[in-house]
């Protein structure tokens, strides 16, 4: 057994001002691939150096390799499936507007448009105030909609993330690495033009992308699985469903997941739940407990979630209720990505300790509540994971 708690991230992580301008300059046909991707290999062998200097264990690429035109350090983490599946049609439409709004009933939950969220509604003029700082760092990108079989096309570009990740982590001497993959879940929340129900699309992404997640494992790296869709979903739907309805929602998500990962060793799989990236209230957040049981029902190694968030710090508690799975790792977020203010490490410490007590130290990896890519300024970011390291330095002179 380790003694030691260790130290990972979620994903994405601030992009090089390089990398930006050249991702910039190849969406304007202004430099060749070859010169983009020896930008890229540059940018990502220094942020995996980075990560190994400050001390961080399990490490990425910091998801350099999630491009989309337009989205260059914002929301690539969701909009960079739109080149590596197959049976999508581009619209002239943006994030917030793709899917039509919907109204759910009981027993038939309709994912709505992103403007008519809940949380969106409760809080309408700060959510339009440019000044109130929700949507610091959002860009205008297009999406597309299903139109066609949804198939995996991204072979070539997966592979590269693997690639560049390997090679970076072999220069660094880095021994554990991921790398972040969207759940099928997540996958599907665009608007669907072919398939008969919003399941069939899911489990068809879950199918697709499932090439996505053993090449990642195939090359000895843990993939983890970026599922928003199991929490934040929660407030994309109007009027409020019935808990039970959602749980069922999350239930059909997580058996599609476990599918397409069912060949997958487990211990190199984690999976991320997530209320939402963006700096708003989040005042119609579900509670953890309300879905913990069914988030424990995914056949994976390990559960990453919000620990440090200001609506969801407290819910440490649900597992003081639930029993981990044995050879079940969690990853707390003991850093927020939400707020400018870079945590204490003493703090941190304090907050590794309080799961650490609660499921054994040796059952815990210090995270970050999500990605810290484009929602902070890189200093700050940088700063953080800083802190993140020395708190969980603290912690392990105190738990071991």
């Amino acid at each position: 057994m380790s003694q030691k708690i260790r130290t990972t991230h979620v994903g994405s992580l601030p992009r090089t001002p390089e990398l930006l301008e050249a991702n910039l300059k190849r969406s304007a046909d202004e430099i060749t691939d070859d010169e983009f991707f020896a930008i890229l290999e540059r940018a990502v062998e220094e942020v995996v150096q980075r990560q190994v200097d400050l001390g961080i264990d399990i490490i990425n690429e910091g998801e350099y390799g999630h491009i989309t035109s337009g989205a260059v350090d914002y929301g690539a983490w969701w909009n960079y499936s739109f080149s590596r599946l197959g049976g999508l049609t581009m619209t002239d439409k943006d994030r917030w507007e793709a899917n039509a709004i919907q109204r759910s009933e009981p027993g038939n939950i309709k994912l709505t448009s992103f403007v008519d969220r809940r949380d969106r509604a409760i809080f309408n003029e700060a959510y339009n105030d440019p000044e109130s700082g929700i949507f610091t760092g959002r860009k205008k990108v297009a999406n597309p909609e299903f139109t066609g079989p949804i198939t995996y096309i991204g072979q070539k570009e997966v592979d590269a993330d693997v690639k560049l990740l390997k090679d970076a982590m072999g220069k660094a001497g880095a021994s554990a690495g991921f790398v972040a993959a969207l759940s099928p879940g997540s996958a599907a929340r665009l608007g669907n033009k072919y398939y008969k129900t919003d399941l069939e699309v899911v489990q068809a992404c879950g199918e697709a992308l499932s090439h996505e997640y053993r090449a990642i494992t195939d090359a000895g790296l843990t993939v983890q699985f970026d599922a928003p869709d199991l929490a934040e979903a929660w407030d994309q739907i109007n009027p409020e469903p019935s808990v039970k309805d959602f749980q069922g929602f999350v239930r059909d998500r997580i058996a599609v997941l476990n599918d397409a990962i069912k060949d997958l060793p487990r211990e190199q799989t984690r999976l991320h739940i997530c209320w939402g990236s963006w700096h708003g209230p989040h005042v119609t957040d579900i509670p953890f407990a309300d879905i913990i049981d069914e988030i424990l029902e995914a056949k994976v190694g390990g559960f990453s979630f919000e620990g440090a968030s200001p609506r969801h710090a407290h819910e440490w508690r649900v597992w003081q209720d639930h029993q981990l799975p044995e050879g079940t790792l969690i990853y707390p977020g003991v850093i927020s990505h939400s707020t400018n203010a870079v945590e204490h490490p003493r703090l941190v410490a304090d907050r590794i300790i309080q799961f650490a007590e609660v499921v054994g130290p040796e059952n815990v990896v210090a995270s970050t509540d999500c990605g810290l890519g484009g929602r902070l300024h890189h200093q700050i970011a940088w700063a953080k994971l800083e802190s993140l390291v020395e708190g969980a330095q603290i912690a392990t002179e105190e738990l071991f």
